[in-house]
Formats: C-alpha cells, structure tokens, sequence
C-alpha cells in the first residue's frame, strides 16, 4: 500500500469517542462470555455514529478471531457507504450486489457486506460459503427483512443496529429475534455533549381525522395527498416556512408524490428555490440535485421518503414535517436529518405539521427503549390518538386577522370554563354558545364601518367559531358529526342576525 493512501486512510478513519468505546466494549464483553449464537440489539439515536461502532467492531472482531464477517443493509446506498466506512478502518471488504452473480475471490476477504435479498440469492445459489461467519451484523435492524436470512446463521453472532428498536411491523416484535437490548447515550445527552444539535420545533396543529391507516399501520398515501394538496395545507406550509424557515437550507418530508409536486409548485410560484426529489427520480438526476442542494445556502428539497436513511448533508438546517405518520422509526429519522453538527450548528429547525411531537413526543425527550423492546404492543397501544391529540388544539388568532379586530381588548373565548359555569348555575349548555356568538358579533360591529362590512368581516372567523364548536361538543356527553356540522352552521346563520341586530341598536344609539 502506498504511503499517500495510508495517509488518506488515517485521514478519513473516524476517531472513536469515549461514549462510542464504551458501548463497543460493552457489546465485546457478550461477544466474549454469550453463547457464540446469541443475538444482540443495539440502539443509538441517529447521529450517533452506529456505522463508525459496527466497522470498528468489525476491525477489532477480525483481529481476535479467526471468522469471517457478514454486514447486512436493506439499501444499495448503504451498502456503499458501509463498504467505505470500514474501508476507512483498514477493513478489506467485498460487497455482494445484484452485478456479482459468481464469488471465486471470496476466500480473499474476511468481511462481506450486501443487501439482503442478494445475499439470500447467493446462499440459495450456493455462491457463496458461510459455515465461517461468526459475526452478522445487521444495519437498520428494525426493518423485517433481516428475518429471512436469521436462519441461515444459526451459529453465528448476530448484532442488529438501530436508532430505534421498535419493528416496522407489530405482528413481528424484535424481542422475538433478539435476546436482549443494549441502549446507547440518549438524544439529550448527545446534544448536552456537543455530538448532536439541538432541535428547536414549532408544532402547528393539523385536523387529521380525514387520513387514513393502511396495513402497515401507518397513513395511506392517497389520504394523506388529499389533505396535504388542499390551499389551506399548502397555505399553512408556505406560513410556516416564512415564519420560522425563510432563507435556511429547508428539507420538507412528504407521505406522497403529489403532495411533494403541489409543494413544490406552492414554492416555485412564490419565487423560492426549490427542488422535488422522490423514489422515481433517475441517479444522474438524483445526483445533480443533491449536489445542488448541498452547495446552496438557501435550498430547498421537498422530498417523498427517500432520504430518511443513507442520506446526510450536515448543512440542512430545517426539517418540515409535512406529513403524519404513526412511525416512531421514521419520525426519528426525519428530524435526524438535521441533527449533525458543523462549526457554528448548534440548533436546528424542525417545523411539525402533522401532530407527530403531539404524538410521540420531542425528539430529543427521553425514551425507555427498554421497556419498547420488552412490550412493543403496550407502547403503541398507549400512544395517543387523531382525536385525543386534537382536543387539547387551541385555536389562536393569527396576527393580521388579530390585527382587524383592534378595537376589542380580547378575543379570546373559554368554553371550557364557561360550560362549568352553565353548568353551576343550572343553565342549558347551548348558553354557552349564545355568549359566544355575542362575543363574535360584538367584535364585527366594534371593528367596522357598515353592516355589509361587519358581516363580511364575520366570515374569517371561520376558524374560531369552529375551534369553539369544537371544545363544545367535546363537552357534551355525546355529540355525532352531523351534529357539529349543524352547530356550525346554526352558529353562522345567529352571528349575521345578531349582528344586524348590533348594528342598528348601534345607529340608533349614534348621537344626531
């Protein structure tokens, strides 16, 4: 080996950190005394470096024992990245993809990475010899795949890696292919320790009670592009971005294609920079847009799924969830986009618009991993729902509609405590909303110069009236959703006659 590739090589080999030898040491230490087929599950957060851990477990594996090593990806990106990570740690490796049909060289490496039906293809085809793998080590392990392949290592040690130890499918729980879990240094402590930045995230809550769950337990596409496509998401996104995100590189994660195109016309056709990027977009094109993106400052990707794993562009400096999802996986690893630090970074943007941080909490909020992995259908049973998490939405008036009604000290409306007070006074419930509509024409009135003024001033306070409808039905015992339409229109139809009403208690009591 030439001296200027051993001087790149130590260039490029990352050093450990002392959080990251820690766990190595602790995952040698069953390596050493565990029965040699045992199965391992490791966790650490996105960021964390779990690719640098595994290649120097796989270094330090080859060096102690005389077995080969097996790395296992679900993607031919990391396949790739893999391959070069442990190639930066001095370990020969042979990558077995689709091109690769016969393997007479393998008796030349001690360590094979590949995608997993390749490898099933291969040991089907018997192209390939395993009787002296003792280490399988399995990137992504959350994701069901792996399974196929556990039976053809019977005797080998197999160490599965994850940010989150949660399998993408419920019917199939990780604790049933792995013995126990180790847990890494959590999100917060990573962030405290200068390793991850810190997340600021601004939620804006989303009425998600049109979506769907598909088979795999997460939103469909379909229902998911119906809401997101409409001008009111569109609208909200736009205001979001301007408001918390203009002129930083912006990555926006979309549950469909559609949505990412409307996204991409919604920011085109106000003039910023923009680029679409999904699962159909043709490598030289996928690689001219990356590039892009990294190179300009003020960038921004909308994006369908293919980033969320193999991609990492420290530079990305908001994350928009424009999506929901029932995934804890990929909410994770979405917002772990931006988490990598440079000089400078230390926080990042996340912008929520699908109630996940509602539902799963902050990402960098402490997790009991271990209690996830010993009872995966406790957490997800307990996790809250659509309708839970949209009772505690409060409506707040946005600044240039706060703006029109200048004239009155208080917009704000407490139906929660005014039914209490029906209630303690043995009033009817519907009180509540005669009081609310009062409050409503009142500030019409107060605002404006003539009735067809107040009345067309009325008509944006479409928002209110139904977040206050809302909180009143919820009050109820029971209330249908023909019932609360009603409501709402009953509510629109008393506010035009009271404020009529006003007006001309108003002129009348105008001095001549």
């Amino acid at each position: 080996m030439s001296q200027t590739t051993t001087e790149i090589q130590k260039e490029e080999r990352k050093e450990l950190y002392a959080y990251q030898q820690g766990d190595i040491n602790a995952i040698f230490d069953r390596l050493e005394n565990a029965p040699k087929n045992h199965h391992l599950l490791y966790q650490l957060p996105t960021g964390g470096g779990k690719t640098v851990i595994f290649s120097e477990i796989v270094r330090r594996y080859l060096a102690e024992y005389d077995k080969k090593v097996v790395v296992l990806t679900h993607r031919i990106e990391l396949c790739k990245q893999t391959s070069k990570m442990l190639k930066s740690f001095n370990v020969k490796n042979k990558i077995i993809n689709s091109v690769i049909k016969e393997l007479p060289d393998q008796e030349e490496y001690s360590c094979f990475v590949a995608m997993v039906e390749t490898l099933k293809n291969r040991l089907n085809d018997e192209k390939l010899e395993i009787d002296n793998v003792g280490l399988v080590i399995i990137d992504e392990a959350h994701y069901n795949s792996f399974r196929k392949l556990l039976t053809s290592f019977k005797n080998s040690f197999i160490l599965g890696v994850t940010a989150t130890p949660l399998s993408s499918n419920i019917k199939l729980p990780m604790n049933e292919n792995y013995d126990e879990l180790i847990v890494g240094d959590p999100i917060n402590r990573l962030i405290e320790n200068g390793f991850l930045a810190k997340a600021v995230t601004y939620s804006y809550d989303v009425g998600l009670t049109s979506l769907k769950v598909g088979i795999n337990g997460d939103y469909t596409v379909k229902s998911s592009d119906d809401l997101y496509t409409n001008m009111a998401m569109q609208e909200k996104l736009l205001h979001a971005y301007t408001e918390k995100s203009l002129g930083k590189k912006t990555l926006i994660f979309n549950n469909g294609i559609n949505t990412s195109l409307y996204v991409y016309e919604t920011f085109r056709e106000a003039g910023y920079d923009i680029r679409h990027l999904d699962n159909t977009t043709t490598t030289e094109d996928r690689k001219e847009i990356l590039s892009w993106f990294k190179h300009t400052p003020d960038a921004i990707l909308t994006s369908v799924g293919i980033l969320t794993t193999g991609f990492d562009e420290p530079t990305v400096e908001t994350i928009i969830l424009n999506r929901a999802t029932k995934s804890l996986t990929l909410y994770f690893q979405m917002i772990g986009r931006g988490s990598r630090k440079l000089p400078g970074k230390d926080n990042f943007t996340v912008i929520d618009l699908g109630n996940n941080a509602a539902r799963f909490g902050l990402w960098s909020e402490p997790i009991d991993w271990q209690h996830i992995f010993k009872s995966p259908e406790f957490y997800l049973e307990n996790l809250r729902d659509d309708a839970e998490i949209e009772l505690h939405f409060k409506y707040t008036m946005p600044p240039e509609l706060r703006a029109k009604f200048s004239k009155t000290a208080d917009v704000s409306f407490d139906v929660d405590e005014e039914h209490k007070l029906a209630i303690a006074k043995n009033e009817r419930s519907k009180v509540v909303l005669d009081k609310s509509i009062d409050q409503h024409a009142a500030m019409c009135v107060d605002n404006t110069e003539t009735l067809p003024e107040a009345k067309n001033l009325s008509r944006e306070l479409e928002d209110d009236i139904e977040s206050r409808v809302k909180y009143f039905t919820n009050c109820l015992s029971k209330s249908s959703k023909n019932y609360r339409e009603w409501l709402m229109e009953d509510y629109k139809l008393k506010l035009a006659l009271l404020i009529g009403k006003k007006y001309r208690e108003k002129i009348m009591n105008e001095p001549d």
